[in-house]
């Protein structure tokens, strides 16, 4: 049992994808997004690069600390707005889930920011898409630890700073699914979302003047 188990999980670091080419990560995350009927992705951190403006997306693919990889930026940049083509398939169903404090870390400058606020809000409006905000006011007795997403109930991506581990077994899949549903039901979503949205760009937009 425990052998079958430890066959469920799979890591790959930051460094592997690098040399190979980022572009190709971005390629196999639209893949799976388009092999699948719903995806949820728990974000504490910044916001899903399936979410991202082409600027946001180039500011945070910069390596800045060091030790970070390099890869050949702009293809990346490119191979990402490539793979937010997923999102335009209405029969599927993508789940964004993340706490205020992700769309307040200012990962770019203000006007990046703004931005960035108000295309989470436009893209929210889409059919088949959810982003569900949870506010910083609220009290959760559960604690973010890490970045992870749900492919239907076979997968689970989960991503650490030096790479990615993905997760087969049935019981780490539920577990997780348990645990957006925890989140998520403490998150604003909708119109709620897209107003809170729309304040945190206001400010990054203030900030410009």
């Amino acid at each position: 049992m425990a052998l079958a188990r430890h066959a469920n999980v799979d890591y790959r670091s930051w460094r592997t994808y690098a040399q190979v080419g980022l572009w190709r990560k971005q390629a196999e995350l639209r893949a799976l997004a388009e092999a699948s009927t719903v995806v949820r992705q728990f974000l504490p951190a910044i916001p899903s690069s399936m979410l991202q403006t082409e600027e946001y997306a180039r500011q945070v693919l910069t390596p800045t600390v060091p030790g970070d990889i390099s890869w050949n930026r702009e293809q990346a940049v490119r191979a990402r707005m490539e793979m937010q083509r997923a999102l335009e398939d209405v029969s599927r169903a993508f789940v964004f889930l993340m706490p205020e404090h992700a769309i307040r870390w200012q990962r770019a400058d203000p006007a990046t920011m703004a931005d960035q606020c108000r295309h989470l809000a436009e893209v929210s409006t889409r059919p088949n898409v959810r982003v569900a905000i949870i506010p910083r006011e609220k009290r959760v007795s559960a604690s973010p630890l890490h970045v992870f997403a749900v492919f239907d109930d076979r997968l689970v991506l989960v991503e650490l700073f030096s790479g990615e581990v993905a997760l087969r077994d049935p019981q780490d899949v539920d577990y997780h699914l348990s645990l957006f549903q925890f989140f998520l039901g403490h998150a604003l979503v909708d119109d709620e979302a897209r107003d809170l949205l729309g304040s945190v760009a206001a400010e990054f937009a203030s900030m410009c003047d």
